[in-house]
């Protein structure tokens, strides 16, 4: 396993202590006002608590005070006629002290001395503290997700009944859950494609609620870095894509898009409070069981894909390191990272 290093960090209020590989990439981190231990990779973690202790255990060598010598009890001398005389010896107030030698000096720890500025690792984003990682088993665990787990509960919730249904077979009733079953079927067939990244080491969280009304259809996280993914789909149809808006079928503008990267910010916003080391995220507008799209030349912010053209992204490596893909999963898991700030 690679030699871990600790350096100490005080900026913006906070005092901790970071537990770093080689590379930078930090694996831990300790806040030394109170004491709680943050691991972001769960692997190094018997390992960064050797590394705190080795840190925070070993004092700094110190020489010890010079011994006092004990004084010498005074000699009586007999006195009386008779008794010869002695010539005086001096006594231990006379002796000059010996000159103390200090022992010799042991390395200093490699631990940053308390109270004393350390720069921060060099995966640090300047400008930009850290919030602590979520601690512990998320609780639902969105990794758990299928796609479409969120249109599927809006149907499963408020869904027609069977009667209702079967005036939607006869024709009878229109279906005010079209859109959301067509929605669902096309986040499927993304999802199953983005399953066949997880052997080039990248990972996909599924349906992600950002609000009672508004959720992210996939998170892709990997060595090419990460993806907001937008599945669109409308059989049969049409598809141009402009800068900001979206035609279907030559119909109205829709802000599909713009909508695509205003995600993308979210996802960014949320993530980057919990990480040290700097990354970027992408949009990606994914339209399924459509004619292939026709993108506007200007149109350099947004990438536009069928499901087939994912594969693409599979090659892209030399973003992120395996760490930082840990660390960006663990994050992006928990539904607390999701909440409003």
């Amino acid at each position: 396993m690679a030699e871990l290093r600790v350096s100490a960090w005080k900026r913006f209020g906070h005092d901790r202590l970071y537990v770093n590989l080689p590379d930078g990439t930090s694996v831990a981190w300790l806040d030394r006002r109170t004491g709680s231990l943050t691991v972001t990779d769960p692997r190094y973690h018997q390992a960064a608590l050797a590394a705190l202790r080795t840190a925070r255990a070993v004092p700094r060598p110190t020489a010890p005070p010079p011994r006092a010598r004990p004084k010498a009890p005074p000699r009586r001398t007999p006195t009386g006629p008779g008794t010869p005389t002695r010539p005086a010896t001096p006594t231990g107030r006379d002796t000059p002290p010996r000159p103390v030698t200090p022992p010799a000096s042991s390395p200093r720890p490699q631990s940053p001395a308390p109270g004393r500025a350390v720069p921060p690792p060099p995966d640090f984003t300047p400008g930009s503290a850290p919030h602590p990682a979520p601690v512990g088993a998320p609780a639902p665990d969105l990794a758990d997700n299928l796609p479409g787990a969120t249109l599927r509960a809006r149907l499963e919730l408020t869904g027609p009944s069977r009667l209702e249904r079967l005036l939607i077979l006869l024709r009878l009733r229109p279906d005010r859950m079209a859109s959301w079953r067509t929605g669902l079927k096309g986040e499927q067939v993304v999802g199953a494609e983005l399953g066949r990244l997880a052997r080039h080491g990248w990972r996909v969280i599924h349906s992600i609620e950002l609000s009672p009304n508004n959720d992210m259809d996939h998170l892709l996280i990997g060595p090419g870095g990460v993806f907001t993914i937008n599945t669109k789909r409308h059989p049969g149809k049409t598809v141009w894509v402009g800068d900001d808006m979206a035609r279907i079928n030559h119909g109205p503008p829709r802000p599909h898009p713009r909508n695509s990267r205003a995600e993308a910010e979210r996802a960014h916003r949320a993530l980057r409070r919990h990480c040290a080391f700097p990354f970027e995220v992408h949009p990606v507008l994914v339209y399924v069981d459509t004619e292939p799209p026709r993108v506007a030349p200007t149109q350099r912010t947004v990438r536009v894909y069928q499901p087939r053209q994912l594969s693409s992204l599979a090659p892209l490596t030399g973003t992120l390191t395996p760490a930082q893909i840990t660390h960006l999963h663990t994050v992006a898991r928990h539904p607390s990272t999701w909440q409003p700030f």
